[in-house]
């Protein structure tokens, strides 16, 4: 983890600018034996040139051989140890599209699936239903009622919303529903005896709710994951003594972003360059921008090796609209590796490209790729490092010691 008090006594008044683009998932593996990668396999002429201009390196977002979820995985970027700020996924969404959580709310993420006739999940995103779909389901779902507590169904996008609950004696140490494979959702278990009375509570509102759906088609059931409770965590603009802002589409992104106290820009669009122009847009408000690009991570999950490339095209295509603002410090990586062979999370370390002008020594690398990146001159770090990384190549840290 970043050592939040050294870095603290050590930052030093600074105008200049970093970005942080995270293509979500980006990381990857060869479809066939000693092949490309997904970012290998990308046209990417102009992260190829950052690569040659700047430095290359590997990070391991949690700790080796372990896969990370999203929100372990950003938390990892900014400097928190996500083993020590454990965060559901629930307060992540819920933050994400501004619902007003309050300090004892149990907020959980949910997923729209698909079952088949004997219960079991066949479809974990039900198709990826637009999220209209999922306005019309939730507006269903909002007259369940619980003896003792009050219940907020929100839609987030596409198959995902989130369940808050709020009353008096909830915990959120409860396990998630989705069991990660075909077979039907699971109860929701407590971890601890604490919890129990939640757990029932919640499991009393899956049982209402899969009367409601089990006509839909083809969101006919749902899963629960990330219960939590807001964690309280040190804040990333007073830690770093840097105005922070997020720049993303998605709401989970938002969310964490929120959580660690950076403002969220609102922009329309959805592509790189609409998200490229909100940095420009705001470029003078602000010393930090990370940047959150989703669809490298979808097209993994969805195990489409092309489209994945595609994506990763696609934010190369738009970067000469981010380097005409002429950053101090960008870094370009992923918050965990999505292989489209695997169509999940996957431990394997990340990619990360530094590019700093006059700031890097030359090392060998040609190409920014996973390849290439194993000897580059950063190394294998944990991500908790690359906001240290970030500080000193923008000259924001001073000498420590006499």
């Amino acid at each position: 983890m970043a050592d939040f008090k050294l870095l603290h006594d050590l930052l030093a008044p600074n105008s200049s600018k970093i970005v942080l683009l995270v293509m979500d998932g980006v990381g990857g593996l060869p479809r066939e034996l000693n092949g490309p990668t997904e970012l290998e396999f990308a046209n990417t002429p102009n992260l190829d040139r950052l690569a040659v201009e700047g430095n290359l390196g590997l990070a391991t977002p949690v700790r080796a051989g372990i896969a990370p979820g999203s929100g372990p995985g950003h938390l990892a970027l900014f400097g928190y140890d996500s083993v020590e700020y454990q965060i559901g996924r629930g307060v992540l969404e819920s933050l994400g599209i501004n619902f007003d959580l309050k300090p004892t709310d149990v907020a959980a993420r949910g997923n729209f699936c698909t079952v088949d006739a004997e219960g079991s999940i066949i479809d974990r995103r039900a198709g990826r239903i637009p999220t209209s779909k999922c306005v019309e389901l939730v507006n269903k779902l909002r007259p369940i009622t619980l003896p003792g507590v009050e219940l907020f169904v929100e839609p987030v996008q596409d198959y995902r919303f989130c369940l808050v609950l709020r009353g008096e004696g909830l915990n959120g140490e409860i396990e998630d529903t989705d069991p990660q494979r075909k077979a039907p959702p699971l109860p929701a278990r407590a971890k601890t005896a604490a919890a129990q009375h939640t757990a029932d509570l919640v499991n009393q509102w899956i049982a209402q709710a899969r009367e409601i759906l089990k006509n839909e088609s083809p969101a006919n059931a749902l899963t629960l994951r990330g219960f939590a409770i807001d964690p309280a965590l040190p804040k990333f603009p007073d830690v770093y003594k840097l105005r922070s802002a997020c720049v993303a589409v998605y709401p989970m992104y938002k969310g964490v972003s929120k959580l660690v106290g950076m403002d969220i820009v609102q922009f329309e669009g959805g592509k790189p360059e609409d998200e490229f122009k909100a940095v420009a847009d705001n470029w003078d408000k602000y010393d930090f921008f990370f940047i959150h690009i989703k669809y490298t991570d979808s097209r993994g999950e969805d195990g489409d090796f092309e489209a994945k490339a595609k994506v990763i095209e696609g934010v190369d295509a738009a970067l000469p609209q981010l380097l005409a603002l002429k950053p101090d410090v960008l870094i370009v990586t992923g918050d965990h590796s999505t292989p489209a062979v695997m169509k999940s999370h996957s431990w394997h370390p990340l990619p990360v490209l530094l590019w700093a002008p006059g700031m890097t020594r030359r090392d060998k690398c040609k190409a920014f790729g996973e390849t290439e990146a194993i000897k580059g001159a950063l190394g294998h770090f944990p991500s908790t490092d690359l906001m240290q990384f970030a500080l000193a190549y923008s000259k924001r840290l001073q000498k420590f010691g006499a």
